[in-house]
């Protein structure tokens, strides 16, 4: 084949509508287990007996466990298809809700949370390889399906929970995840292609895959408590670290092609954009809903109804920008509403007037509905073809690294309760994120030339403003 053959880009191609239903299944499972445990902490607390620091574990545990194995699921699916790893973690899923919803302890509801984590693993990175492989030309419509789905989960998942809470009990939030399981099995095995593994398989990774794993463990470990009594945590986090990269280095078939992520700024800035906008959004979606209820004494139901606002802001927004390919736009608009949601905190107390965390919610919906659209859809053009699953779990990783650091905050700030100076404290410490946000957006040039081009057509060098030949097109489905 010549090399402008090669080079040539591939036929358009339309997405099999069929395949939306499992694959947006898939990635809910996450989110709605992510938000919906917002409002259940304090009765969970009540339950067990528990402080604010234990049930924060049920946060940590179950991100702690994702971040660590999106990227391995996805490095998965890049090796052996979306089918077997969708399975597999719907399967997990359902057995984590059974575990759940007869849990007789805080530790058994923690490892239920864990479970989940490894099992909502793979719907993601299923979803984003089997789009790729479709070779779609324009994805957009199918991308803000998928963002949209697990952005209408976030942020209706409070309202639902609480609801659910009101009427049998928190154990509910767990339960629900046994239907959803079976649904997905059902769906998934009629549904999803069958594919071969990739060409020219060597032995997988498994040391490099401990090593990344001991890395993030380690470093979530050390910000659910970072104090001086726990730097050796952050001690050896930087020698896993280090041994990762030695190795991911020197294979030839790594578990995470460093060389490849390590040479493409605008995929690293779009990481680091993903961290710094989910520490805030995940701190408003647990540290608020939290003062709400033991801060302002709202019932679950009630901190649920008061998020609500941002569920339809946050749906209509990503709705209506979905298909345009404006990423620079989206995401100053993005940082700049996070930045005056944080602000506005600052003048609530224990009296404030219900419209005031009314209004918070609808300006916070604006960036819900334009950062992670913007941040998933700029990793489809960003991202190496061939590596789009493991490219996708890393996205994951980041968003849930920033889940930890606003646990963590959250953790700190709440220590003694979730009163009002602590919910202070919080917003001034987003409102820092949030300008390292905004000041990093504006620094990316990239931006402006991002979706120009179609998917695969586009390729970056270690610069965000260099960029060069594509590496690969996308493949025909498998």
């Amino acid at each position: 084949m010549s090399a402008a053959a090669a080079l040539s880009p591939a036929p358009a191609r339309s997405f099999d509508r069929k395949l939306i239903t499992p694959l947006v299944l898939g990635a809910i499972l996450n989110p709605v287990n992510s938000s919906m445990l917002a409002v259940a902490l304090v009765p969970i607390a009540a339950t067990f007996h528990a402080r604010p620091a234990e049930t924060a574990w049920l946060v940590s545990g179950l991100y702690l466990a994702t971040a660590t194995g999106q990227p391995v699921a996805g490095r998965l699916v890049d090796r052996y298809g979306a089918r077997t790893l969708y399975l597999a973690g719907a399967a997990l899923v359902g057995i984590a809700g059974l575990i759940g919803t007869f849990a007789s302890s805080l530790g058994m509801l923690v490892a239920a949370r864990v479970l989940l984590g490894f099992g909502t693993c793979a719907g993601y990175p299923a979803a984003m390889y089997l789009i790729r492989r479709s070779g779609v030309a324009k994805p957009g419509g199918v991308l803000t399906a998928l963002s949209v789905s697990a952005q209408t989960v976030v942020v209706i998942g409070p309202t639902v929970g609480g609801l659910l809470i009101g009427a049998a009990g928190w154990r509910t939030l767990f339960a629900v995840n046994i239907p959803l399981a079976l649904l997905c099995l059902v769906l998934g095995g009629l549904i999803l292609p069958r594919s071969a593994p990739a060409e020219n398989l060597g032995r997988l990774d498994y040391l490099g895959i401990g090593l990344f794993a001991g890395t993030l463990t380690t470093l979530m470990l050390f910000l659910l408590g970072p104090t001086v009594g726990h730097l050796w945590l952050l001690a050896l986090c930087v020698v896993l670290a280090a041994g990762f990269a030695r190795r991911e280095l020197r294979l030839a078939d790594p578990f995470l092609d460093l060389r490849v992520f390590g040479g493409n700024g605008p995929l690293i800035v779009t990481y680091l954009r993903t961290l710094l906008a989910m520490t805030i959004s995940y701190a408003y979606l647990y540290g608020f809903t939290q003062w709400l209820e033991a801060g302002r004494g709202l019932s679950p139901s009630h901190a649920g109804l008061i998020l609500l606002p941002m569920s339809l802001v946050a749906i209509a927004v990503s709705s209506i920008t979905g298909r345009r390919a404006e990423f620079r736009g989206k995401l100053l608009v993005g940082a700049v509403g996070q930045l005056l949601a944080c602000a506005l905190i600052l003048l609530l107390d224990s009296t404030s007037a219900i419209w005031i965390p009314v209004l918070i919610s609808l300006i916070c919906g604006v960036p819900q509905g334009l950062n992670s659209l913007a941040n998933q859809n700029a990793v489809y053009f960003q991202a190496d073809p061939d590596r789009m699953g493991a490219a996708a779990g890393l996205l994951r990783t980041f968003a849930y690294l920033g889940a930890m650091v606003s646990s963590a905050a959250t953790g700190a700030f709440f220590d003694h309760g979730a009163d009002t100076p602590g919910l202070h404290h919080l917003a001034v410490f987003l409102i820092v994120v949030a300008s390292l946000l905004l000041l990093v957006v504006l620094a990316d040039r990239s931006l402006r030339r991002l979706g120009t081009a179609p998917a695969g057509n586009l390729t970056f060098a270690k610069g965000p403003d260099s960029c060069r030949s594509p590496r690969s097109t996308p493949r025909p489905p498998s």
